[in-house]
């Protein structure tokens, strides 16, 4: 883990297990972490990432959150990202144009403690070239992507994925709710 740590603090990518799948990570407050991320995964400059955090607090401190994503979040059982439109202290760069960002409360201990340890949530995706399917195996990563990270986690090879993503849900501020994946 702290080899992990030390990569995420130098600005590195990590190709990391995460609450889902294979995922890249990387600091969600450091636009040099952000701009590498998105090379990597060659992402569209419209197209966001979404954030992982790791404890209630900090997920208030960025969001409003309100009771229906309190419910969503305790009542799901797989993980759930939330995309939130009442925004209180998240760099912009990091919000999509129409001004909302995916956050996912993580509830994997190792998550937890690497995000308590940098001191800050990750900007997680999944770890594939933007438009290719997820992996599910660590052999199916491409090695474009193992090249262009900083640190693949020991533990990474003998990972396997229980779920392929997490359901993705939007909030409005409004009250409206939309499921954009199951």
């Amino acid at each position: 883990m702290q080899k992990i740590i030390e990569a995420l603090k130098n600005n590195g990518i990590v190709l990391m297990p995460t609450d889902t799948t294979f995922g890249l990570s990387a600091l969600a407050f450091e636009p040099e972490a952000f701009t590498k991320l998105r090379g990597i995964k060659k992402r569209d400059p419209k197209k966001t990432f979404l954030l992982l955090v790791a404890s209630e607090a900090q997920l208030q401190r960025l969001v409003n959150v309100s009771d229906l994503a309190w419910d969503i979040m305790d009542y799901s059982e797989k993980p759930v990202t939330l995309i939130y439109d009442d925004i209180l202290e998240v760099p912009d760069y990091l919000l999509s144009p129409e001004g909302s960002i995916g956050i996912r409360l993580t509830r994997d201990q190792n998550l937890i403690k690497i995000i308590q340890k940098v001191g800050q949530p990750l900007l997680s995706t999944s770890a594939n070239l933007s438009g290719q399917a997820s992996p599910k195996q660590f052999e199916e990563i491409s090695e474009e992507i193992k090249k262009g990270v900083d640190y693949i986690a020991a533990e990474a090879p003998l990972f396997t994925p229980k779920y392929e993503s997490s359901s993705i849900i939007s909030l409005s501020k409004t009250g409206e709710i939309k499921v954009l994946r199951a």
